[in-house]
């Protein structure tokens, strides 16, 4: 049974001009892209994507982060999608990340890290929904 899940490419990325090698290891992995945009996060509306990290440390500069740059926003879809987009992605720290996940290839830092994906399917609904 087919499932979705989103995907950003991070401003990160993007300056480094990352979100072609990205879309291409996304479509390798047999990946559909059902939707695609390009935007800018608003600090407003980073502030409500990221409501779950509020009482974080990390929840400040991730929002500054994620205001700095354009981003891009993927529904993506296939058999086991969440699961198997989190494993494409690979750990959020790079140095961890296995080889040829998009962290290991394409991120900087633990906050600077490429990519996000959905970790559940409740979050997927909301994430995609939030874009779409």
């Amino acid at each position: 049974m087919k499932e979705q899940t989103l995907a950003l490419i991070k401003p990160d990325a993007i300056a480094k001009r990352y979100q072609g090698l990205i879309i291409h290891d996304i479509l390798e992995a047999e990946f559909e892209i059902k939707a695609m945009k390009m935007l800018y996060f608003t600090k407003d509306q980073a502030q409500s994507f990221y409501i779950v990290h509020k009482e974080k440390d990390f929840y400040e500069p991730l929002i500054k982060f994620m205001t700095s740059g354009s981003i891009i926003a993927l529904l993506l879809e296939k058999d086991n999608a969440i699961a198997d987009y989190r494993k494409l992605i690979g750990n959020i720290d790079m140095k961890l990340a296995a080889e040829g996940t998009l962290r290991k290839k394409y991120a900087e830092s633990t906050r600077h890290n490429a990519v996000h994906g959905s970790d559940n399917s409740e979050n997927a609904k909301k994430e995609i929904a939030f874009f779409f």
